[in-house]
């Protein structure tokens, strides 16, 4: 016990790095993915058949296949296969590679979340906007989206509390997040060997972070009950 109070600091600091690399993807991640869901989603439910069939083929291909095995493509076919090695070197390369996959993952499944949002709208409120002279971009914005947002609140909320799990597995191409600082240690690191009980702590990390989510996406989805 006094050795593990010894190590303590030096454990904490590592996975506090570990963490703030973490909460860099998961932010970043949103940040992509919200906007781009959107757009695959309006891809998808075109009415030019070519864009909607490409648009969910490549939303088939992304949801049908592990994001670990897109981590490694994204991140070693440029280099490996094309001989040009898009995402340079070292830990900022690393970020880039995972930052895009992720955004490309989950903006696919926000898409199928967002498709379903709009098209559980009543198709008669389209119909009203339009008899009282309203354009289509003033009733997506004015009587759409607002109860989309509603109705989306729940599933997306599943998504994100997912991605803040999901971003682990970017250790896959060696970033540094937070269960690579917990694990350094069973290897050694920092002058500590085979100590398994920083693994302990990264789940604490996940476990409180995911519960301020919880709490604030729970608030949003009460905020929201004005549409029921």
């Amino acid at each position: 016990m006094e050795q593990i109070l010894d190590q303590m600091p030096i454990v904490i600091t590592s996975l506090n790095i570990g963490f703030i690399q973490t909460l860099k993807l998961f932010f970043v991640t949103l940040i992509g993915a919200f906007p781009l869901g959107l757009i695959i989603a309006f891809g998808s439910m075109s009415r030019f058949k070519p864009l909607s069939y490409f648009t969910k083929l490549i939303v088939w291909i992304i949801r049908g296949t592990p994001l670990m095995i897109q981590l490694l493509i994204i991140y070693y076919f440029p280099g490996l296969v094309l001989h040009k090695p898009v995402w340079g070197g070292g830990e900022a390369g690393r970020f880039l590679a995972a930052a895009v996959s992720f955004v490309l993952n989950y903006s696919c499944y926000f898409s199928e979340i967002y498709r379903g949002g709009i098209q559980g709208v009543p198709v008669g409120q389209e119909e009203a906007g339009l008899v009282l002279g309203m354009t289509k971009n003033q009733i997506f914005f004015k009587v759409t989206l607002l109860q989309m947002i509603k109705r989306i609140v729940p599933p997306m909320s599943n998504e994100i509390i997912t991605l803040v799990k999901d971003t682990s597995l970017a250790r896959i191409i060696a970033l540094q997040e937070i269960i690579w600082a917990g694990q350094a240690f069973m290897k050694g690191s920092h002058g500590i060997s085979g100590a398994i009980w920083p693994l302990f702590f990264t789940a604490i990390y996940y476990l409180i972070f995911n519960g301020i989510l919880t709490i604030l996406l729970g608030h949003l989805e009460k905020k929201l009950d004005y549409f029921r």
